[in-house]
């Protein structure tokens, strides 16, 4: 009986609150729109160097826009979604 009782209570709970799943879409946004900026500033002919790859975009911005992300993401997990305001 109490069992069962059990079961139903954790049938109906999830690990995250809507806080914390709100918190993983943005850090995900941040991750996939760093990886983006990153994208690209290849050359075609090996023979032609181009300069465009050490573009601030591409060597402070983009990978700041993904450390930010992971750290959205680490607070997302670690958010108590039972926490009243």
């Amino acid at each position: 009986m109490g069992e069962q009782k059990r079961k139903n209570e954790n049938k109906n709970s999830f690990v995250f609150g809507k806080k914390n799943y709100k918190f993983m879409f943005i850090g995900l946004a941040c991750i996939v729109l760093g990886f983006a900026l990153m994208a690209g500033g290849g050359s075609n002919d090996p023979n032609v160097f181009d300069e465009s790859i050490f573009s601030f975009r591409r060597i402070r911005l983009a990978p700041t826009l993904v450390l930010i992300g992971f750290g959205l993401q680490v607070y997302a997990i670690l958010l108590n979604p039972e926490k009243n305001n």
